[in-house]
């Protein structure tokens, strides 16, 4: 089903139809979902064992990978909604939740 959405800014809510809430797949890179986050994850790098669980259970797929271990800009704080699945998962306890705004010395 294709549905015309040519006029969806001007759409009142009982104009949308029932359970459309993405009309257009592959959408998700356009919403910035992490602006409502009070904590964000934080990475000890020498204490990482590059064992990517954190990246296959991060439901928002923030977590950032190159050449199989995490990424210099591991996280993506634009989609990340800091809930935590990647600190509480990590093995090795190499990521920590802080609050929004706090910067640890070392730890990126």
């Amino acid at each position: 089903m294709k549905w015309d959405i040519s006029k969806i800014d001007s759409w009142k809510a009982e104009e949308f139809p029932l359970g459309a809430a993405i009309p257009e797949a592959g959408n998700s890179r356009d919403y910035r979902t992490g602006g409502w986050r009070s904590e964000r994850p934080t990475l000890d790098r020498d204490t990482c064992t590059a064992c990517l669980t954190c990246w296959i259970d991060c439901p928002d797929t923030s977590i950032r990978v190159a050449d199989e271990k995490l990424a210099e800009d591991w996280l993506d704080l634009d989609h990340c909604k800091g809930c935590g699945i990647c600190a509480n998962e990590c093995p090795v306890e190499a990521i920590t939740m802080v609050p929004e705004g706090c910067e640890l010395p070392g730890v990126k």
